[in-house]
């Protein structure tokens, strides 16, 4: 995949499809970007446009206990 190059119809599909399986199968954003040479906004928007429940942040929510 040429780094920049515009990607339409059936290309961008299969390229779509094949994000979110890697995506579901727990790859992040930034890898996927990175394989790809793409931007990670690239990347998020085709996973929105390919119906990807997309996972949050990431990082330790729990509060941690004071003692």
């Amino acid at each position: 995949m040429d780094k920049g190059r515009k990607i339409t119809g059936e290309a961008r599909g299969e390229l779509a499809a094949d994000l979110r399986k890697a995506y579901e199968s727990g790859a992040s954003i930034r890898t996927l970007a990175e394989r790809t040479g793409r931007s990670y906004g690239f990347i998020h928007r085709l996973l929105a446009e390919a119906g990807t429940i997309l996972r949050g942040r990431g990082g330790d929510t729990r509060s941690r206990l004071v003692v």
